[in-house]
């Protein structure tokens, strides 16, 4: 499907035919999903967050061969085994990685110097500067509706991407409550270059997360999601048990230490992955509200290039 538009610098930049990047979320994002998003002409992030460093290696390999277009590797550069990851994506030839959650002036030098671009997920307009500074290729300004760890700004993305496009001159991606081709197509007019997807491609059969997960978020409507944890690390989670024994907890003022005993370890990937509704945190974004069916990922990709198509055509003169 040809993609109307304007010259894009992110598709120009990625080496990609349309400007959508599927998120890297934690497992959610492995290789099965992001060569998909790939092969139908987006860009395909396998998410590292939840992966141990040899599992990110045969995610990278599998990926190399299942699609002969670029992909990228998402890190949050807060995570335990760091450098192990980065050696990895050196020495696997990695075209593009997506940092988040820490300083980009750390290792965008380091990645460029072995020709990796680098792009950076930010939530303000203030980081966002700090990235062109620190030499990122391009950043991704993610908004308060997203699913996932949050900005502390709380900044909307009808707010933040205009917000940010006045500030650097380098790509601009929106992210944030999209997951449709009129949404992508609102969020260009902003400013953006293109888009980066999570929600959406999470119900999808190429993503690794739970079916049951996956379900949820097809049920899910208005105000069913809500930012949590906000003491510690605020993270926009689908509502159940789990979720209420943290308003309930924060509400009575509990300290970090108590939210983070309530947390314990593997809580994400008892959700995501394993399919627990009950206790599991279930990370999604508001524009679950949106998401009505569980589609391959190329159908998806194919559907918003399509709506954003008809955007052009249709938009009412004033």
């Amino acid at each position: 499907m040809q993609f109307i538009g304007q010259p894009n610098r992110i598709t120009a930049l990625l080496g990609i035919q349309y400007p959508i990047i599927q998120a890297g979320m934690i497992w959610a994002s492995g290789w099965k999903l992001a060569s998909a998003v790939s092969n139908a002409g987006g860009l395909g992030i396998i998410g590292a967050g939840s992966m141990y460093p040899d599992v990110l290696r045969e995610h990278i390999r599998q990926c190399k061969t299942a699609t002969a277009n670029p992909f990228a590797v998402n890190i949050p550069l807060l995570y335990p085994d760091l450098d192990q990851l980065i050696q990895i994506i050196i020495e696997e030839k990695v075209p593009i990685v997506f940092t988040s959650a820490g300083n980009p002036k750390t290792y965008t030098g380091l990645f460029k110097s072995h020709g990796i671009k680098v792009v950076h997920v930010v939530s303000s307009s203030k980081f966002a500067l700090k990235a062109q500074e620190a030499g990122c290729d391009a950043v991704v300004a993610e908004g308060f509706e997203a699913g996932g760890h949050n900005g502390r700004e709380e900044t909307t993305t009808l707010v933040l991407i205009p917000a940010v496009r006045k500030k650097i001159t380098i790509p601009l991606i929106a992210a944030g409550g999209i997951a449709t081709g009129q949404q992508m197509y609102a969020a260009i007019a902003l400013g953006a270059d293109g888009v980066q997807v999570g929600s959406r491609f999470v119900c999808t059969p190429e993503a690794s997360s739970h079916i049951h997960f996956k379900e949820a978020v097809v049920a899910a409507g208005e105000g069913d999601t809500q930012l949590s944890l906000k003491k510690l690390v605020p993270v926009r989670l689908l509502k159940n048990e789990f979720f209420q024994q943290v308003a309930d907890a924060e509400k009575r003022g509990a300290d970090e230490a108590e939210l983070s005993h309530l947390l314990g370890r593997a809580r994400a990937k008892k959700g995501m992955f394993e399919g627990d509704l009950k206790e599991g945190e279930l990370e999604i974004g508001q524009v679950a509200a949106l998401i009505h069916e569980i589609k391959p990922a190329a159908d998806i990709v194919a559907e918003m290039i399509e709506e954003y198509n008809n955007c052009l055509g249709q938009m009412p003169r004033l």
